[in-house]
């Protein structure tokens, strides 16, 4: 067999009321913490919570509340900026993926510096990062457990996926109590992004067996709780489960790789922010449909998942059923189409062939079962805008 490299953060903290153990976690590497965290998780009462465990454990806090969307170089660099004038020496990220992936760049500038974009194409990290201890608020990114960073470049419009081990928290707590706040939008969305991170795991050309039990796993949890989470919010056992697939499917995609949805799905959030789980989500039946032939056998797997009844069936039927049980999902959860999002054709139109060379630039889609060209990326676009997911518009 193959060697392979398995990462993930050297301590985990899940279930319900793991969020309690934030001050003993921080106490553990450092005095002051910058919390990053949005406005939304304030009003919540969730960064009141946090402060108070912290200050309970001895530690100090500071907070930068200016996450607001898909996280960019100039949330860094004010976060950075509070980060130094608070003599901070660790950082705590409380929110969704945008959080988490703000503070994962705070925390590997703060000892390395210069700019976050520098940081792409492997560029080494001499120092090893400020601890940092993510908190996702959210069961989707799955970024609490991964080694990437997705920052957007504010002057050029692109998402800059970076990816290196320092990037990786020190720690995650995973509390499906902190997720019952999400509303129904945001379940779906975050939820179909989970799965898209799972689906997309186990059949990158990069899989291995310990990711494929991960995304397994993921795959599982997911599908067999999406739907309560969604209708019911406040069921804990669903929250729990979801909470924990995604932790799951962001350590299977961590450990071998995203493939087409992600690719494509960036340029979408860069160019008309839209946000990452909802990019996810819009592209995922398409891609599927478009990577099928080439997948038969996992796709059938993710079939027997969705529906019992097709462990005797071909794998190629199998395979049909699963692209048709995600387009349907995706109908149930009312995820919408790019149209219906409200993005205008003519600009959405003239920014395909930028998309597509972004999206293949960003190495995403080489990792896809069936490697897509240019054209048929800016063709993916275009079925993509327009996508009824009741209806196959693919050959």
């Amino acid at each position: 067999m193959e060697s392979y490299v398995f990462r993930m953060p050297s301590t985990v903290n899940y279930g319900r009321h793991a969020f309690e153990r934030i001050g003993k976690e921080a106490a553990e590497r450092g005095n002051k913490a910058l919390v990053v965290s949005d406005h939304v998780m304030d009003s919540l009462g969730h960064v009141r919570k946090a402060k108070e465990y912290l200050n309970h454990e001895g530690v100090e806090s500071a907070l930068y509340l200016g996450v607001e969307s898909e996280p960019t170089d100039t949330y860094v660099a004010e976060a950075m900026k509070i980060f130094k004038n608070e003599s901070c020496d660790i950082v705590i990220s409380l929110g969704g993926g945008s959080c988490i992936d703000t503070a994962k760049a705070v925390s590997v500038l703060a000892v390395n510096g210069g700019y976050i974009g520098e940081y792409m194409g492997g560029r080494k990290i001499a120092s090893k990062n400020v601890p940092h201890i993510a908190i996702p608020t959210t069961a989707g990114t799955g970024s609490e457990a991964t080694d990437v960073t997705i920052i957007t470049n504010t002057t050029n419009d692109v998402k800059m996926m970076i990816k290196q081990p320092a990037f990786m928290p020190d720690a995650a707590i995973v509390d499906p109590l902190l997720t019952v706040t999400s509303p129904k939008n945001v379940t779906a969305a975050t939820g179909i992004d989970a799965l898209s991170h799972a689906i997309e795991a186990y059949i990158s050309r990069r899989a291995h067996p310990m990711t494929d039990d991960m995304a397994r796993s993921a795959m599982k949890l997911i599908v067999g709780h999406i739907k309560t989470a969604y209708e019911d919010g406040e069921n804990i056992d669903a929250r729990e489960a979801m909470s924990l697939g995604a932790m799951q499917a962001g350590v299977a995609f961590s450990n071998s790789s995203v493939c087409l949805v992600h690719g494509m799905s960036r340029p979408i959030g860069a160019l008309f922010h839209v946000p990452h789980g909802y990019s996810n989500a819009m592209l995922l039946p398409a891609v599927l449909e478009f990577s099928k032939t080439y997948a038969i056998e996992r796709l059938a797997d993710l079939g027997r998942i969705f529906d019992s009844r097709s462990e005797t069936w071909p794998d190629n039927q199998a395979a049909d059923l699963a692209v048709n049980a995600v387009k349907d999902l995706c109908l149930e959860l009312n995820i919408p189409n790019l149209k219906e999002w409200g993005i205008e054709e003519e600009s959405f139109d003239s920014a395909i062939r930028k998309m597509a060379t972004d999206a293949l630039e960003s190495g995403s889609p080489s990792n896809n079962p069936r490697v897509p060209d240019q054209l048929e990326i800016e063709e993916l676009y275009r079925v993509c805008y327009n996508y009824e997911y009741l209806e196959s518009k693919l050959g």
